[in-house]
C-alpha cells in the first residue's frame, strides 16, 4: 500500500495544487467590471450606428470577452515558466506576423494593420504586445548576471526597436510607443542602472524632438503630416477645431458636459449626433464622460487602478525572475494604454490611437487584454503553489 494512500482525505486534498482557490479574485472582479462598463457603454454609443441592429457592437464584444475568458483560465492552469524555452520562436512569430501584416494586409482608412479571417479580423500588432514581452522576459533572464553592462541594455532595447519599427511603418505609433514602454520596463525590473535608465529617456527624448522639430527644418519629414498634428494638436487644442484638433475637442466638449453625473443616454448630444468620431474605440472614455458623468469615469478609473495594484502585487510575488519581467511588462503595457488613452481625451496626451483595455471595442484587443490576465492569474497560481510547497517542507 502506497504511502499516499494512508493519508488522510483532508492531506490528499491539500497535496493537490487547488489551482481555483489560489487565482486571483480582485484582478478578475476588475476585469468583469471594465467588461459590464464597456457593454453598457457600447450600448448607449453604438445604438442607432448600424440601422436595424442596435446590439451589433454589443453582441460582438460579448463574444470576445467570452473567448478571452476562456483563453485566460486556460493560460491561468498553465506554468508560465515554460515559455521561456520558446522566446525565440515566440520572437519569430511576433517578426513574422508584422512582416505578413505590410505584405498581405489591405489598407483601412491609410492604415495597413488587419489581416482579414473568414469571421475575424487579425491585428498582429496587438498579439505582439503580448508575444514582445514573454520573449523579451526570457532574453532578459538569460543576462540577468550581466544586466549592469551597457551591451545588455542596449541589446534589449534594439530587441524591442526592432518590432516597433515594423509596427510605426504600417503606421501604427501607439503601439510602437507601447513596444518601448514594455522594453524600458522589463529593464527597471531586472535592475539595469539609474544611470542607464536615464540615459535612455535622454535618448527617447532626443528623438522625438529630431523627429518633430529638428528633421522637418531640413527637409526630411519622418512622420505624415496627420501623424504631426495628431501629436502637437493636444499642445494648441483651440487651433483649428475643425480639422487639426477637431478629436481633441469634441472629446473635451463631451466630457466636460456630462459634468458630476452625466447626461444619460438620451440627451448626451455629443455621441448620439455622431460629434465625437470613434465614440465605439479610441474616444470611448469620452462616452463614458458625457452619458455617466464624473461618477462613471472614476468607477472605470477606479476598476483600472484595482487591476493595477493587483498585477503589481503579483510581481512581487512571483516565484522567478521570469515571472516578474512578465507581470511589470503587462502592468507597463495596460499602464501605459490607460494613461494615453484617457489623456488623449482630456487633452493633455496626444491621439495615437491607442485602445482602452476592456473598453474599446476590439475583438484583437480584447483577447491580448484577456491572455495578460491570464498570464498573471498563472503566475500568481504559481507563486501560491510555491509558497505552499516549501510551508509543506518546513513542517515536513
Amino acid at each position: 500500500m502506497s504511502v499516499t494512500s494512508l493519508q488522510a482525505p483532508e492531506e490528499q486534498a491539500d497535496a493537490r495544487p487547488r489551482t481555483m482557490v489560489r487565482f486571483d479574485p480582485l484582478l478578475m472582479v476588475a476585469a468583469l467590471g471594465l467588461v459590464a462598463c464597456s457593454l453598457i457603454t457600447l450600448h448607449g454609443a453604438t445604438r442607432t450606428s448600424i440601422p436595424g441592429k442596435p446590439l451589433y457592437y454589443v453582441e460582438r464584444q460579448g463574444i470576445y470577452v467570452a473567448i478571452g475568458l476562456v483563453v485566460a483560465f486556460l493560460l491561468s492552469r498553465f506554468d508560465y515558466s515554460r515559455l521561456r524555452e520558446y522566446k525565440f520562436g515566440l520572437y519569430a512569430l511576433l517578426i513574422g506576423s508584422n512582416l505578413l501584416v505590410l505584405g498581405m494586409a489591405s489598407a483601412t482608412r491609410g492604415s495597413r494593420r488587419w489581416i482579414s479571417l473568414p469571421f475575424f479580423q487579425v491585428q498582429p500588432s496587438e498579439f505582439g504586445k503580448v508575444l514582445l514581452i514573454t520573449a523579451l522576459a526570457g532574453f532578459v533572464v538569460d543576462r540577468s548576471r550581466r544586466i549592469h553592462e551597457w551591451n545588455t541594455t542596449a541589446r534589449i532595447m534594439l530587441l524591442a526597436l526592432g518590432p516597433a519599427a515594423l509596427i510605426i511603418v504600417q503606421p501604427d505609433l501607439g503601439t510602437g510607443m507601447v513596444f518601448v514602454a514594455v522594453a524600458f520596463t522589463l529593464l527597471f525590473v531586472a535592475g539595469t542602472s539609474w544611470k542607464q535608465l536615464t540615459a535612455l529617456v535622454a535618448m527617447f527624448a532626443a528623438s522625438i524632438a529630431l523627429v518633430l522639430a529638428a528633421a522637418p527644418a531640413v527637409g526630411v519629414h519622418v512622420l505624415k503630416p496627420y501623424q504631426v498634428q495628431r501629436l502637437t494638436g493636444f499642445l494648441s487644442p483651440s487651433h483649428d477645431v475643425r480639422n487639426q484638433t477637431y478629436q481633441i475637442t469634441q472629446s473635451i466638449v463631451a466630457i466636460g458636459s456630462g459634468q458630476k453625473t452625466g447626461r444619460g443616454t438620451a440627451n448626451a448630444s455629443q455621441t448620439a449626433l455622431h460629434f465625437l468620431p470613434e465614440s465605439q474605440t479610441d474616444f470611448i472614455f469620452a462616452v463614458v464622460g458625457e452619458t455617466y458623468g464624473f461618477v462613471g469615469a472614476a468607477l472605470v478609473l477606479s476598476l483600472y487602478a484595482l487591476m493595477i495594484w493587483r498585477g503589481l502585487r503579483i510581481l512581487t510575488m512571483s516565484k522567478n525572475l521570469y515571472g516578474a519581467l512578465i507581470a511589470g511588462g503587462i502592468l507597463s503595457m495596460l499602464m501605459f494604454q490607460v494613461f494615453v488613452n484617457v489623456g488623449m481625451t482630456v487633452g493633455i496626451m496626444p491621439i495615437t490611437g491607442v485602445p482602452l483595455p476592456l473598453m474599446s471595442y476590439g475583438g484583437s484587443s480584447v483577447l491580448v487584454t484577456f491572455i495578460a490576465l491570464g498570464l498573471l492569474q498563472s503566475i500568481h497560481i504559481q507563486a501560491r503553489i510555491a509558497t505552499a510547497g516549501k510551508a509543506r517542507t518546513l513542517l515536513s
